[in-house]
């Protein structure tokens, strides 16, 4: 799956939760007509937060699929990607691209930027290509 198709696919899959939510709060409207304005925002406001829990949950899901199928290349990742990995804090993330660049994954280990059980945790999430 291509950077492009995974965008698409996130659109896709955001655009659907939006009108599934949309739907839900438009036959909310129809079923009590008589709501005052204070009750219509504070449902309104209800079902935006959500729907936003939803996105994000979403998000990270597809996040996750691809990065297992797809290793992270700890010679190009940005410090948000390298922090997607679990256990990699931002300082570390930060340590992982100061002291790029790397022959392969495992010099995380041997340059003392990572522990062997941290490298464990995440050996097959991540790559260095050159």
């Amino acid at each position: 799956m291509t950077g492009q198709m995974h965008r698409k696919y996130v659109r896709i899959i955001l655009l659907t939760i939006a009108i599934s939510a949309c739907s839900l709060f438009t036959g909310c409207l129809s079923c009590n007509t008589k709501q005052n304005p204070e009750q219509l925002r504070e449902k309104t406001a209800e079902a935006t937060a959500e729907l936003k829990q939803d996105a994000k949950a979403v998000a990270q899901g597809v996040r996750e699929g691809w990065s297992r199928n797809n290793p992270l290349d700890i010679n190009k990742a940005s410090r948000e990607q390298l922090t997607s990995l679990p256990g990699l804090t931002p300082e570390r993330a930060d340590h992982v691209i100061e002291q790029r660049p790397y022959n392969d994954a495992h010099e995380l280990v041997t340059r003392h930027v990572i522990s062997e059980a941290e490298y464990d945790r995440i050996r097959d999430r991540i790559t260095a290509r050159k």
